[in-house]
């Protein structure tokens, strides 16, 4: 007992730091921009996919909303260095808000396989679902504020310009989860032992 004790201490830990690290990637990846056309690209999709397929649904989902915390209480972590709740409730803020669902999706997968084209699938379907709520939201949200507003200009303002951008990031946080995800230390040897101590 007393050293499975030690090791859920040293669980707990792992966990903060990871959840921390996690965190501070997708701030770092939020102020990247690459300019594509007339609309910036972020890689903050790509984050938000790396740490939940590397350390699995808890530690993403849970940096995820650390993230996003930070950000409702003023910190500029938010693409375009924004914070604030005001950037939450805005008519983008649902895409901020999505990527809980995306870090769901791929952590759910990972925890399950490294086959790489099952995390390409599922960080194409987190990211769909992500944009499928922030659409919703940025049309009630532009409607309420602005002015009616179609699906299709929805989409070709907020999802269309990405969609490529997207699978490029999709492809490279698929592959470096894939290859790095077993060098994690506690990802899966860790709940191992803590099973043969019990």
């Amino acid at each position: 007992m007393p050293t499975l004790n030690r090791h859920l201490k040293r669980f707990k830990t792992l966990d903060l730091a990871y959840i921390g690290l996690s965190a501070a990637i997708i701030a770092v990846c939020a102020w990247v921009t690459i300019p594509v056309g007339t609309i910036p690209v972020t890689l903050q999709t790509m984050a938000i996919c790396l740490v939940s397929g590397l350390f699995g649904t808890k530690r993403g989902v849970i940096a995820t909303l650390v993230y996003i915390a930070i950000g409702a209480i003023g910190i500029p972590v938010f693409s375009g260095f924004k914070g604030g709740i005001g950037v939450l409730v805005g008519a983008t803020g649902g895409y901020i808000i999505g990527f809980v669902f995306t870090a769901v999706i791929v952590g759910l997968t990972s925890d399950k396989t490294d086959k790489l084209w099952a995390l390409i699938v599922s960080m194409a379907v987190g990211i769909a679902v992500c944009y499928a709520f922030g659409t919703v939201w940025f049309m009630l949200v532009f409607t309420r504020e602005t002015a009616a507003i179609t699906l299709s200009k929805t989409l070709a303002m907020c999802v269309t310009p990405f969609i490529i951008p997207d699978a490029v990031k999709i492809i490279a946080a698929s592959i470096l989860t894939s290859r790095l995800k077993k060098h994690i230390k506690g990802r899966n040897h860790y709940e191992n032992e803590t099973q043969k101590e019990s």
